[in-house]
Order: C-alpha cells, then structure tokens, then sequence
C-alpha cells in the first residue's frame, strides 16, 4: 500500500527551509494562527482549601502520546480559576515546554478521554486547535514529524535545562491541508501506526523472553553446574535451593572482601587529589560507563581504600540492589562512591570473580537481596551482603562454567540485538512515513479511502514506552510492515 503512494500533483515553496514545497492548496501557518495556546502553572503541591484534581505532568506525555483514562495521573490541587483555564478538553495536544535534554522539547500527546477534573501540569502547554482550521489528531501527528520538531529544537533555550518561552511556541510554522485531508491524513497515519505497535509489542515480548531464558541459564549454572548427573546436597538457601555435592556454600565475608565507597563531603574538596569516581548509575548489569564521570578528592592516606583494581567487582548498595558488573581497569586510576560496594577476592586463586558476577546476578533476579519491607527503599548494606551466603565451586569448575556461560549469553545478546535494530529501523520509518505526509511529500487521499473502519474497542492502547530504549546497531536488516 505504501509504496503505491504517488506525490500531489502540483507543489510551491513554503518559504520555510525545513519544511521545503509543499502541495500548492496547503497553507502554512504558525501556531498561533490555528490553535490557542494556555501554559500551566499548576504544580504538584495540594494547597488547603482548594479543590482536588488530577494532573497530567510531563511525564505522562512523554511516555504516552496519547492521553487516556487509564493512566496513573498524579493527584493534587488547584484553585477554581485554575480548573477552569486548565481543564483539558478532548482534542488538546500537550507538548513539553521545558526539559534536561534539548531532543526532549515539542513532545506532543492527543487528549483522547478528558475529565472534569483533570487538568494540565506544570512544564507542559496545552495547544487548543481552532477547529474549523485544524483537527487535533492532525496536530499531533504535524508536532511529531522532523520538520516541526525541528522547530521547537533549535527555538530551545538553556544550558543545562531547556526551555521554550511562549512566543517561541507560538511562532512554530505548521503545513495546514484542508480539513477533509487532514482527516484522510489521520486516518492513514493512524491505521500504519496500528501495525507498527503491534510489531512492536510482538518483537518486545520476544526479548523478555530472551531475557528469561538468559536468568534461567545463570540460575540453572550457578545453583547446578553442568553436569546433569551431578549428586545434590540442601544448600540451607532459598534462592539456591539444592547444590552439587562438593561445592562449599559460605558467606561471602569468607571468600571476598567488601568495600563500600568513599562519602562525598563537599566542604573536603579541595581540588588537591582529584580523580573520577563511579556512580550508582553508572554501574549497569555486566557495563560500566566511564564517559564524563564527575570528579572527587581522594588524599593519598585514602587512596588504596577507594580506588579500583582490574578484577574488582562492583555492586550496587541502593536502587537496583545487587546490580553488578566487573572493573576492566578502562582507566588507570578510579575511584567508587558510596552507593557501591567493591568486591575483590581474598585468594585469587580459589575465586573467580567472574563467576561471583553471575552468582550475584541469579541472587538479584531470584529477589535474594529483597528485605520485604515493601514501604521502605531497598538497600544492601555491607552487613547484609557480607552476610548472604552464596555457592563456591573448585576454582577449575568456576573457569569452566563462567567460559559456558559467556557464550551462551553472548548469543542470546547477539538475538535480542538484532531484534532491537530491526526496532530502531521500524522506529525510523514511522518517523520518516509520518513526515512525509504531513509535509505532503505522499498523497494519501485514496489509500485513505479505501481503509476499513476500525470499532472503538479494536482500537490499541500502546505499551508506556514501546517506541523507547532503541538503539541502533552495525548491521542491517529490512523490515516488513
């Protein structure tokens, strides 16, 4: 069907160079000409004495682009006067207005289902199209497309924090078709956009199940080994269950030292003995990010304690609890925060901290490090983790099962990496299809005619970030929608 589509007919320069022709019955206007715009000041705080609501923050529109009843609306406040101006309507699109990254400026979402009491957030405008001019699903997919984005990128002002001012908003060029193709464009786009999602949803629950196909083979190789026929004893540890018969089950206090990192005081930095230093954040499951670390003070008389060696492993203390990965000495001098352990092994040749990787990984996932205190936010002090006992084979079936479980999880990587490139280039091509129509580069009257209805309850509601955490790779594959 789409590559069927011809170009229109006939096409003039819109006089804006990031838009380039379009076809010659098309208005371009600014924002300003089509839609009225209203920026809230409604921020979370519920006030005695006002009325309560629900917000839809900026969150809820970046993740979604579509507004909806079902999502987790943050409650608050606001005044009459508020409520009154800020009330959203079926047909709004919110974008958002202020931002850390300057790529996350102009995000849009429809609203699709308002409610008496659901009003718009701070960091967010509401875009309120005329609507004899313009159709607000028509909006939406015009905010989503490269042109316009562009737009709103390069009016974005800020250094650490990005922002649009509301003159800028409204100065926002739009290509404007006719009502009844705006509807044909809608309605085209909207019936790709199906198709797309659902290729989506289908592709991600294919890499959950990579995924747990990958715990389960760490599971089954730390608690089990690889011998089937191996002879079992009771371990005394749950997330363990049954181990091999000659494997020793210890505290990890026998078997490796643990080191928390340094305290960040910002009154002792003195700019003397400064070195980069490791985050929670930047320790990921298996990776390590060493880009742009922020900078600490560590004296000479601290310098052994809280800094790295190849082979130390790192885990983290809040957040994610357990989460680990190994130093590969990708800096020659490091230090670590105090939200992460270090680990390192008391006899380097009885241990492997590899393994230990995988151990810690399989404890993680089996919720071995969950205190069950639902309430209160996880951690895994130095005691605790000390504390937790874990299995240790002979140093030779350590090597042996850490080389079969490298392989074994690279190919199961190198599937759901090319599941995520097959994504991304699915993601590029709804960008570009939603462009080149909006910007009337594709005629799609007719194939817009010819599209069967679709019910209200046929209708999908997208997964909350289904089009995110693409990332591209070095190869290339064709995708069939």
């Amino acid at each position: 069907m789409i590559s069927q589509l011809e170009p229109y007919p006939a096409y003039k320069d819109s006089g804006v160079p990031c838009l380039g022709k379009v076809p010659e019955h098309w208005e371009v206007r600014r924002i300003r000409n089509v839609a009225e715009m209203r920026v809230s000041n409604v921020d979370k705080h519920a006030k005695d004495g006002e009325v309560p609501v629900r917000l839809c923050n900026y969150i809820d529109v970046y993740k979604h682009d579509r507004i909806r009843h079902g999502l987790p609306f943050m409650r608050a406040t606001a005044c009459p006067a508020e409520i009154a101006r800020f009330r959203l309507e079926h047909g709004d699109v919110l974008i958002t207005k202020d931002s850390e990254a300057w790529n996350d400026i102009g995000v849009p979402a429809l609203v699709e289902q308002p409610a008496d009491d659901l009003i718009c957030g701070y960091h967010l405008a509401i875009l309120r199209p005329s609507r004899d001019r313009l159709q607000g699903e028509y909006l939406l997919r015009a905010l989503q497309s490269r042109p316009v984005a562009y737009q709103f990128h390069t009016e974005a002002n800020g250094v650490t924090r990005y922002g649009l001012c509301h003159a800028a908003i409204k100065s926002i060029l739009l290509p404007v078709p006719p009502l009844d193709e705006q509807a044909a464009i809608v309605r085209f786009l909207n019936h790709v956009d199906r198709r797309i999602r659902r290729y989506i949803r289908a592709k991600q629950k294919l890499i959950k199940l990579l995924e747990e196909q990958k715990q389960a083979i760490i599971h089954n190789a730390v608690t089990r080994g690889l011998d089937p026929n191996v002879r079992l004893k009771p371990s005394g540890v749950e997330w363990l269950g049954d181990v091999p018969e000659h494997w020793e089950v210890a505290a990890l206090r026998h078997r490796y030292s643990q080191c928390l990192g340094k305290m960040l005081d910002s009154k002792r930095i003195t700019g003397t003995h400064l070195l980069p230093y490791l985050r929670n954040t930047d320790v990921q499951w298996d990776r390590i990010n060493v880009e742009e670390l922020p900078m600490m003070d560590i004296p000479p008389t601290e310098y052994t304690r809280y800094t790295l060696q190849q082979g130390d492993l790192l885990v983290c203390e809040g957040g994610e609890v357990g989460r680990c990965a190994l130093w590969t000495g990708s800096l020659v001098v490091c230090g670590f925060q105090k939200a992460l352990h270090r680990l390192r092994p008391r006899d380097v040749g009885q241990d492997l901290p590899r393994f230990m990787y995988y151990s810690l990984r399989a404890a993680a996932k089996g919720n071995a490090f969950n205190d069950g205190h639902v309430s209160t936010i996880a951690h895994l002090t130095g005691d605790k983790l000390r504390a937790h006992r874990f299995p240790f084979p002979p140093m030779t079936e350590q090597e042996s099962l850490v080389t079969f479980l490298d392989l074994a999880l690279t190919q199961l990587d190198q599937g759901a990496h090319r599941i995520l490139y097959q994504l991304s280039l699915l993601h590029e091509y709804r960008t570009r299809l939603i462009t080149d129509v909006v910007t009337g580069k594709l005629d799609v009257r007719d194939a817009a005619a010819t599209l069967p209805e679709v019910l209200e309850d046929e209708a999908e509601v997208p997964d909350e970030g289904e089009m995110d955490g693409v990332e591209p790779e070095a190869e290339s594959e064709e995708v069939d929608v």
